[in-house]
């Protein structure tokens, strides 16, 4: 397939580098003036105002995961040394050793300095203020494959092996509800508005639940999506809500993306449009904030900017092999990505775009 031509340019290249090994993982901090990044050989890097700083060279054992807390005070990592090592700023403050278990998922809470992280079938959640750990969850019935917590920080979701796992933090002791999936829960993600919990799934599909359900004494009703070309790879919500007062939530598979979005009436579910560009495995999805512009990056070169998440509006090239990561600025006036080689790239809105209808 060839490159379609598109005349219009919302984003233009601000900033190119490149690693030493594949991007793995990449996140702006909260107020947007860090990027940070990390790679398969282990490095672990902050991009501000076009320079680069190196916190942590590569050793060999790659650096899976990245995060920054809710205020931008912490950044924390976790690879396949075990450890989740935690800077302020440019100081290594804590390093928390789990060895041999590797660390591949982490997030912050949105609320408190609470970072929770996998740890083969568990997760910990350490507290920054104090340094110390506050609970050690046990998913029990496969390795952790999801992390995800709730807009008000209330819950914490766990995904892997038939389902995912729900706590309640002001209780860790009470028993996690349980939202059972036959299959194998591979991506999960709250809606922004926390009403929306969605899981990807090994069998080709997606479920979708209210959160009111989850503290409700009602059996839920989740909404069932199937049909897809391959497992669910990515899950992502928009800030923003439609008519219907719902936001969309995409998702991909393979090389293709569906869009679905609810509609007025329950038992009508939630219909979907499918957007079908890339020629190769889409490696990630974002919507920006406060818009409905999706952005895709994929093995195959190609980041394709979706208007409306409906229509590609631009697409943006540069690395030698594929993209792996992307990341909308905090104001989505910046677009980060990662690539299979090492490269790192931060696009800026133009002064067209800005005028653009993303919405």
């Amino acid at each position: 397939m060839n490159r379609p031509t598109l005349n219009s340019k919302q984003f233009e290249q601000q900033y190119s580098g490149t690693l030493s090994d594949y991007v793995t993982a990449i996140a702006w901090s909260p107020k947007g003036t860090t990027l940070a990044a990390t790679s398969a050989a282990g490095e672990v890097v902050l991009w501000q105002d076009g320079d680069l700083t190196t916190l942590q060279t590569g050793k060999g054992e790659s650096v899976n995961c990245v995060g920054f807390s809710r205020d931008g005070q912490f950044l924390a990592v976790g690879g396949q040394d075990g450890k989740v090592k935690i800077w302020r700023e440019s100081e290594l403050i804590a390093t928390l050793e789990n060895s041999p278990a590797w660390v591949d998922k982490l997030a912050w809470s949105p609320t408190d300095n609470h970072l929770a992280f996998s740890l083969g079938r568990y997760v910990q959640v350490w507290n920054a203020d104090t340094r110390e750990i506050v609970v050690t969850l046990n998913f029990d019935a496969s390795s952790v494959l999801g992390i995800d917590w709730r807009d008000d920080g209330e819950y914490l979701a766990i995904g892997g092996y038939l389902g995912v796992k729900i706590w309640d933090s002001q209780n860790w002791d009470e028993d996690p509800y349980i939202l059972d999936i036959p299959s194998v829960s591979v991506a999960i993600a709250w809606s922004p508005d926390g009403k929306y919990l969605a899981s990807g799934n090994m069998d080709r599909s997606i479920t979708v639940v209210e959160s009111q359900m989850l503290s409700s004494d009602a059996e839920a009703q989740p909404w069932l999506m199937q049909g897809f070309p391959g497992k669910i790879r990515q899950i992502a919500w928009s800030e923003l809500a439609t008519q219907q007062g719902a936001p969309l939530v995409a998702c991909s598979s393979v090389d293709g993306i569906v869009v679905w979005e609810k509609q007025a009436d329950d038992s009508l579910g939630w219909e979907a449009t499918v957007l079908t560009n890339h020629v190769d495995i889409i490696q990630a999805i974002a919507f920006a904030p406060k818009s409905f512009l999706l952005a895709s990056a994929a093995a195959d070169g190609w980041i394709c900017l979706w208007k409306k998440a409906k229509e590609v509006s631009q697409i943006l090239t540069g690395v030698s092999s594929g993209f792996s990561t992307l990341a909308w600025h905090p104001q989505g006036n910046q677009l980060a990505a990662g690539g299979e080689n090492g490269e790192l790239f931060v696009w800026s809105k133009t002064k067209r775009g800005q005028g653009f209808g993303n919405k």
